[in-house]
């Protein structure tokens, strides 16, 4: 049995999206499972450094995830955001996924140089998102040491990847050969 194997069987599989050879793992059916929703936030709160100060969500899905979190730890929520969303000005990176590339933004003058945030997403895979969003974080002096996830497909190498970067990284299920 793996761990969070009750969160697991939540998770919807979908064979060859958004390309041949892709298994999308779709937390959104874990989403509306008021159990496992509830579960999962409070399995992540569980996880998560004491003296974390924001927590950074990645559209859309981690904002999601990062809206419970900050919630049910009273901190405020950082919103990493896809271009065009944002309406001040902002810096941005772009990066690499398994099937494609992508940018994210966020306002300048968010963050407090220094301050200690928690980067969230639904799931890690080769980790382009996730660096990222630690790459813009950084860039507006803010400071990732961990990184949370309901899913890591640990075979894409993403979870290593932000490791070699000094940053602790949990998630609540892996899902191998993926």
């Amino acid at each position: 049995m793996t761990k969070n194997a009750d969160l697991a069987v939540l998770i919807r599989n979908i064979p060859d999206y958004p390309k041949p050879g892709i298994m999308f793992r779709d937390v959104s059916s874990l989403l509306l499972n008021a159990d496992g929703y509830r579960m999962t936030i409070d399995r992540l709160a569980a996880l998560v450094d004491p003296d974390t100060e924001l927590v950074a969500g990645i559209e859309a899905r981690g904002f999601i995830v990062a809206s419970a979190l900050a919630y049910v730890l009273g901190l405020g929520q950082l919103m990493l955001r896809k271009p065009g969303k944002l309406p001040g000005e902002k810096i941005g990176t772009d990066y690499t996924l398994e099937y494609g590339t992508d940018r994210i933004e966020m306002h300048i003058g968010q963050l407090k140089v220094g301050q200690k945030v928690l980067l969230v997403d639904d799931l890690i895979a080769t980790g382009g998102t996730a660096l990222a969003g630690v790459d813009l974080i950084r860039q507006g002096g803010g400071n990732v040491e961990q990184a949370l996830f309901i899913v890591d497909l640990p075979d894409l190498g993403g979870a290593n990847k932000l490791r070699a970067q000094n940053i602790r990284v949990g998630a609540l299920i892996d899902f191998d050969g993926d």
